[in-house]
């Protein structure tokens, strides 16, 4: 049955050729579109981090060789700077409903320490837990400042048009900025890696009902009683 956002939850048998539903039965979590973009925006950002990690200082410079030398690696970072906002802005238009912040995060967020070391387990998890709004709602301002501060240091195009000193300390937010991405998405990918079945979902699109009733139960409550209407 499709949502009103327009996206469609459905039910994808296990190939073990069980009739009856049971906790090995598949679902969807993750929509084709929804896992192209992931991986659209995954890619976007290594090359955009090595790249400028190339262009940030002399010492990591060797990285351009990656990328056909410096000079194609220079034309090319800004226009995937730009390409990331084309992609990440409008799928977080869409989804952002599921990423509301909830008073079952905050619980998430309280005991997210005893939580990994399975002590303790929040029972109201929606479709994305805490720690991957906190990723989500980050990347929003980020993705928006780095485009800007982008602009302002972009040669030729733009960066003539301001000042040495706006430009200086557009380079200063620009990097730190980036670094901060990078922390995200190092804790994004680890806890990815932690919680087995996390990222084969964004592969395969589909998770058990034990995987989604165990570590989003508040979304796996909200398929099951929309499946029963």
């Amino acid at each position: 049955m499709a949502d009103p956002r327009g996206r469609t939850e459905r039910t994808v048998r296990s190939s073990d050729g069980g009739g009856a539903p049971g906790a090995t039965e598949l679902i969807l979590r993750h929509t084709n579109r929804e896992r192209i973009v992931h991986w659209a925006v995954a890619v976007a950002f290594v090359f955009l981090f090595l790249s400028g990690l190339a262009l940030f200082h002399p010492f990591f410079f060797w990285l351009s060789s990656l990328f056909g030398g410096g000079q194609l690696m220079r034309f090319i970072h800004p226009l995937a700077g730009v390409a990331l906002v084309l992609v990440f802005y409008p799928y977080a238009a869409q989804v952002w409903t599921d990423n509301r912040w909830l008073t079952a995060d905050r619980d998430w967020v309280a005991n997210m320490f005893s939580y990994m070391r399975k002590e303790h387990h929040p029972g109201d998890t929606g479709k994305y837990n805490a720690g991957q709004k906190l990723m989500f709602w980050s990347m929003v301002p980020i993705i928006a400042v780095l485009l800007l501060t982008g602009v302002l240091m972009w040669q030729p195009w733009f960066a003539p048009a301001f000042p040495a000193g706006l430009r200086r300390a557009a380079g200063l937010v620009h990097a730190t900025c980036a670094f901060v991405m990078f922390v995200g998405v190092g804790v994004h990918v680890y806890a990815a890696y932690w919680t087995k079945g996390a990222i084969k979902s964004m592969v395969r699109g589909t998770v058990t009902r034990a995987w989604a009733r165990y570590h989003h139960p508040a979304w796996y409550r909200e398929l099951t009683e929309r499946k029963e209407t």
